[in-house]
């Protein structure tokens, strides 16, 4: 039985890159930097919290099929306790936007890209 999902990944350029994008603009952690494990290939994960039970894994695109997918891998969604000070922070360092904040029944959010036109929907529930 299928009991969760662990990982998702995204093709990236440039895995070095994509990691300051979500170390350093995102905020996310470093849960794996690994090129040891097999001969050229480099497992990089990285999530919003050290032992978060989801991870992203940054995998280098080196085919054109690959690089063809990048930017339409899905919208990724992820939570937030304080979507207008995360809207203002994503702001100030270049983060592009599709949308401004909305707000809906089931919560406020916005859409946002990484650098590679990933599409990114941060969600902040309704306070009961």
């Amino acid at each position: 039985m299928i009991t969760e999902v662990t990982h998702a990944t995204i093709w990236v350029k440039d895995q070095d890159e994509a990691l300051k994008f979500y170390r350093d603009t995102l905020g996310f952690k470093v849960t794996a930097d690994n090129a040891t494990s097999m001969p050229g290939y480099r497992w990089l994960t990285v999530a919003p919290q050290p032992q978060a039970d989801f991870e992203i894994a940054l995998n280098l695109a080196t085919t054109p099929e690959q690089l063809a997918g990048m930017g339409r891998q899905g919208i990724f969604v992820l939570a937030s306790n304080d979507i207008h000070a995360d809207y203002a922070a994503l702001k100030a360092k270049g983060v592009k936007f599709q949308s401004e904040i909305n707000v809906n029944p089931w919560g406020s959010d916005f859409v946002f890209e990484d650098l590679y036109g990933n599409d990114f929907d941060l969600v902040q529930r309704p306070t009961a």
